[in-house]
């Protein structure tokens, strides 16, 4: 296995998976290019007409290279998928690149695309799926943590005087606002704990919105917590502190305790 990310100076971030295949270029092609055969792994119910693809939910796509037995590239929206096979002895070397402009979702797209590769070597084995069709989300949320690792995703950056911290999550916003105490937020009174970092004295609470946002102030700025609609199966966790660009270690060491409570 192999996972890489990289970052382009547009901002956009692409998504490098390799596998082995151990079947030949022509077969795997078919596998990765006709619907009938992508209907048993792939993650939308594909539609090709010319170049032109639809998925069966979101944006449409269109083929952008179309080289047999090499590489079939095509759009999603504003994604771009490229899949490139190489002989490798009797199999074939799979190389998928994903690029997107939501850098915080890779770990999510790394975990989705491992799932769909598993199914398409089921497939290509003329195996039933080993992928579960209700799967079990503390299994999706533990690969996601593992993917967010091995691509070394950053969460956290400063600008200036302020700190924002971006971390996609693995359990419903309503979970995580139960974890952190949000239903204790009220207005004009501390906030919860689990808000905090140590070493910034917090104010009081002056918004609180259940499962979806929280804000206090500091002595030196502002704090506000956000939950957002994210990629996979939770929220995405937005956090900005102004005032206070000394923190960026702290706020990121707790978004992790966060995360990592998640799938304790």
């Amino acid at each position: 296995m192999n996972e890489t990310l990289t970052l382009h100076p547009d901002g956009r971030t692409t998504l490098t998976l390799q596998r082995r295949l151990p079947h030949p270029p022509e077969k795997v092609w078919r596998a990765i290019t006709q619907p009938q055969h992508l209907a048993a792994w792939f993650p939308a119910d594909v539609t090709i007409n010319g170049d032109h693809i639809t998925y069966g939910f979101g944006p449409d796509g269109r083929i952008t290279h179309n080289d047999p037995p090499h590489t079939f590239a095509h759009t999603w929206g504003e994604d771009e998928l490229r899949w490139h096979l190489t002989p490798d002895g009797t199999g074939t070397l799979l190389t998928l690149t994903h690029t997107f402009t939501d850098h915080h979702g890779a770990a999510s797209f790394a975990a989705g695309w491992h799932t769909c590769l598993i199914a398409l070597l089921a497939h290509l084995d003329q195996r039933p799926s080993p992928v579960p069709t209700d799967p079990d989300p503390a299994h999706s949320a533990r690969l996601h943590e593992d993917y967010h690792a091995i691509l070394g995703l950053h969460s956290t950056t400063a600008d200036g005087t302020t700190v924002r911290t971006e971390r996609q999550l693995t359990h419903p916003a309503e979970h995580v606002w139960h974890l952190l105490g949000g239903p204790d937020a009220t207005p004009g009174a501390p906030p919860p704990a689990p808000f905090t970092i140590p070493g910034l004295q917090p104010g009081p609470v002056t918004r609180a919105e259940s499962a979806k946002l929280l804000e206090y102030d500091t002595a030196t700025g502002s704090v506000r917590w956000e939950l957002t609609t994210g990629t996979g199966q939770g929220p995405r966790l937005i956090i900005t502190c102004t005032g206070a660009p000394g923190t960026a270690d702290a706020w990121r060491i707790r978004a992790e305790e966060l995360a990592a409570s998640l799938i304790a």
